[in-house]
């Protein structure tokens, strides 16, 4: 029992803001009696605390959530065992503690997940379940990865309605209802055919024509709508074809640019689903992850809008496969546009504008595409312990 001292010192100590005032006073009242046990040094008055517990069979205490530093924000994050939550809570978690950033989502967790700090159960269209969360676990931040992607939608427009714009509703109701800071992520797919491509600012015309990109526009003009009629400190970035060897491809159109990688170790062999010239923003997930936490801890009323573009560099699969095979010179490349994907792509801006998140939050990248490339290599070259070399000139790279 001696081992649970520093916590309950800091329980007891210390007012909690924690909504949860039957299990603060239950942990209270427990702490003070062990503290007085072990102040007079009593083998006695201890044993007889466990006894209390046992009697009162309070066997166990979790306490994962308890809110360690009061002056740092608790987190939840929906959808995070997407291409994205994992990497940011991870990030978040570095920056506010480890037990303040709980990742959540409807699919099993894995164990490393698990591992890695606090998981639950959420369903962004349950908001009686996402209220219970808020208020048992004393979340100031909600930020809303759940979402279904733009090939994937369009491939089930009833189901992405339902969890892209009615989950949208109860993230933002939630948020409404308790105050807290809210950030939906919006995308390049948020812009249409007669959008300006190149380059493509914050504010000009968007008008998509797949439902991802409604759904996306939607919860833009919905959390706008929030921040002027009740205050809500709502944000969000519109991100671009995000690039990680941490996850596979989800279905979205920009996925390619993650495939090629996989196949060029796998078997030399790349059979890219959009034409060779079509060029679209991009991002490495760390600049994606960066951006968003920089995005999350700066302050409310110096930001001029809430909406922003961010982006690092753009590119087409030709030039791409062209830094590939500085890695694998063997690798093939075969195009066969994809109907659906291509006629998406054609409508997305090829060179994002992101200046006012540049100015505004002092935004700034640090991989292009010839750094990416190397990393991206180095990552998944680590991963799959190669036996082969993969080379660019007479430099080995993840030899094994």
């Amino acid at each position: 029992m001696l081992e649970l001292l520093p916590l309950v010192l800091n329980i007891v100590r210390r007012p909690s803001p924690c909504k949860n005032s039957n299990l603060i006073m239950l942990v209270k009242g427990l702490g003070k009696r062990l503290l007085s046990a072990a102040t007079n040094h009593s083998a006695k008055n201890l044993n007889g605390f466990c006894a209390v517990i046992q009697t009162r069979n309070v066997h166990a205490i979790d306490t994962d959530f308890i809110h360690e530093h009061s002056n740092k924000p608790r987190i939840l994050i929906t959808g995070a065992l997407g291409q994205l939550g994992s990497g940011l809570a991870k990030m978040l978690r570095d920056k506010y503690g480890r037990d303040n950033v709980i990742m959540s989502d409807i699919s099993k967790a894995s164990k490393s997940v698990l591992e890695s700090g606090p998981f639950l159960y959420a369903d962004i269209m349950d908001p009686r379940g996402l209220k219970e969360i808020v208020v048992n676990y004393e979340i100031d931040w909600l930020i809303h990865f759940g979402a279904l992607l733009s090939a994937v939608g369009e491939a089930n427009v009833p189901l992405a309605m339902k969890i892209n714009i009615e989950g949208v509703h109860n993230v933002l109701e939630v948020a409404r209802q308790y105050n807290l800071k809210c950030m939906i992520p919006s995308t390049i797919g948020a812009f249409g055919p007669d959008s300006p491509r190149n380059p493509t600012p914050d504010l000009t015309i968007q008008r998509p024509r797949t439902i991802y990109g409604v759904s996306k526009v939607h919860a833009e003009l919905m959390g706008e709508y929030y921040h002027y009629k009740y205050g809500l400190d709502f944000r969000s970035l519109r991100y671009p074809g995000v690039i990680s060897a941490d996850t596979k491809p989800g279905g979205g159109t920009t996925d390619y640019a993650v495939e090629i990688f996989h196949e060029a170790l796998r078997t030399g062999n790349f059979e890219c689903f959009l034409r060779p010239d079509t060029r679209l923003p991009m991002m490495y997930i760390k600049d994606t992850l960066r951006s968003t936490v920089k995005f999350l801890s700066f302050p409310n009323d110096k930001l001029t809008m809430r909406t922003y573009n961010v982006t690092a560099m753009s590119f087409t699969p030709e030039e791409l496969a062209e830094e590939v095979k500085k890695y694998v010179p063997h690798l093939k490349v075969t195009y066969r546009p994809d109907k659906t994907k291509q006629s998406i792509a054609d409508q997305w801006p090829q060179v994002f504008d992101d200046s006012n998140a540049r100015a505004d939050w002092n935004w700034y990248h640090k991989y292009d595409l010839e750094t990416m490339c190397r990393v991206m290599f180095e990552k998944l070259a680590s991963q799959q312990k190669l036996s082969t070399n993969v080379t660019t000139g007479d430099q080995k790279i993840g030899a094994m």
